[in-house]
């Protein structure tokens, strides 16, 4: 049936307006109660998700963020208390288990776990460099087998911990003086007593004035056993450790990516890294000699970082950088509107999204260009900003706020774009 140019004008104004609608629907903010300030979020799926902050705080919820539980502070009431710690990284694995990382000079960097809902922790590692600083930490679940000292079957959580430089000892033989970045590898059984952490790699080494910053646990991702990327000041690095035929002996590939910040500021740089899932280019394989190799170069794959400079939080310059399926950064063309803390990716609606301070911003262009996200009137005033960490649908932020994005928020179109 054709309808009349005049209805059909109409039908195409509300839906514009029903369009612009769900795309500016913002974060509902839910109770913590609590006042702690929040950089760790993690969401597990199944309405379980846990977070972290300061004073010692985790929070779980159990049923999708209607209600968050204040857990049991770690070791509470001993010579060990974590009632003063700043609990900035946490990865939960299911409803019981989760380890969660302070940060802070030396020794008030430390790993714990628990594996009966938060109500008791254990204290798994400290930091052993008394100069070092714990920034990050990223881990799974993998099942034992003939490699772990567990039964077969056991289950274990395989992580890397991103500390800030200090001059490592990986071995009583390291004669190394130069500042490095402090990347470790951890295992810890959930149902088994194995709990190891391996030295740090010792070999990233900082430029002057370097160092990562720990606002939101997204700085590391590890792609495998012995793939990082990592982004620290303003270079985005990729390590590798290959074992090449017919040598065996491991060979550390490094892949330096400078982010182009142009604010001379230490406070400014590199604060979140994300890439989009199932983005990452594989190694090419070559021969030489009738071995077949692995060539060591940089890995390509569609990545946002964000930052600026966390003192000035309403300069624009340099807050977002994207690849585009390569291994080189490029400024956004249109910039988020201040400095960001945190980004992730959305793959049902292929958004990206990124909140600081001052507001939240997304881009449907895999970075390219970024626009704000702004409260209608079903939201708080301000619920577009005051924000640390994201892990979607979940937000965290300073004195306790937690957000979740509403449903509607990012609707799907026939392109798979807002």
């Amino acid at each position: 049936m054709r309808y009349p140019p005049a209805m059909r004008l109409a039908a195409l104004l509300l839906l514009i307006a029903a369009t612009t609608a769900h795309c500016e629907a913002q974060w509902e903010i839910e109770d913590s109660h609590t006042t702690a300030s929040l950089r760790g979020i993690h969401n597990v799926g199944g309405g379980v998700a846990w977070a972290s902050g300061t004073g010692g705080t985790v929070l779980r919820t159990l049923d999708d963020g209607k209600t968050w539980q204040t857990c049991a502070i770690p070791l509470a009431g001993t010579k060990d208390t974590a009632e003063k710690l700043d609990f900035r990284g946490i990865q939960a694995f299911d409803a019981l288990t989760a380890i969660v990382m302070s940060s802070g000079p030396g020794d008030l960097s430390r790993l714990y776990k628990t594996t009966d809902g938060c109500q008791t922790w254990k204290l798994l590692f400290t930091n052993p460099d008394k100069d070092g600083f714990w920034d990050g930490v990223v881990a799974r679940v993998a099942e034992a087998g003939a490699e772990y000292s567990c039964p077969a079957g056991s289950k274990i959580i395989s992580g890397t911990i991103l500390g800030d430089p200090a001059v490592h000892k990986s071995n009583q033989y390291d004669t190394s003086t130069l500042p490095s970045y402090y990347l470790a590898n951890f295992e810890v059984g959930i149902n088994c007593s194995k709990e190891e952490l391996d030295p740090s790699a010792a070999s990233i080494f900082a430029v002057a004035k370097e160092g990562a910053f720990a606002a939101s646990n997204s700085l590391v991702e590890r792609l495998g056993p012995d793939t990082y990327w990592i982004a620290v000041g303003r270079r985005l690095i990729q390590y590798n450790v290959r074992y090449s035929v017919p040598s065996r002996y491991p060979t550390q590939v490094f892949c330096d990516i400078h982010f182009p910040v142009s604010s001379p500021s230490p406070s400014a740089g590199v604060f979140s890294l994300a890439i989009k899932p199932g983005s990452v280019e594989q190694f090419r394989a070559w021969k030489l000699g009738g071995f077949q190799l692995k060539a060591p170069q940089c890995e390509r794959a569609d990545m946002v970082v964000v930052g600026g400079d966390y003192t000035a939080p309403n300069n624009r310059q340099s807050t977002a950088a994207y690849t585009g399926g390569t291994n080189k950064f490029q400024v956004a063309q249109t910039l988020p509107g201040g400095y960001r803390s945190s980004v992730a990716y959305d793959s049902t609606t292929k958004t990206w999204i990124t909140v600081g301070p001052n507001g939240t911003d997304i881009s449907t262009d895999d970075g390219r260009n970024w626009r704000a996200l702004t409260p209608t009137s079903r939201d708080a005033p301000d619920a577009d900003k005051n924000w640390n960490a994201l892990s979607l649908p979940f937000v965290v932020g300073p004195k306790g706020r937690i957000g979740k994005l509403r449903k509607d928020a990012l609707p799907i179109t026939a392109e798979g774009k807002n």
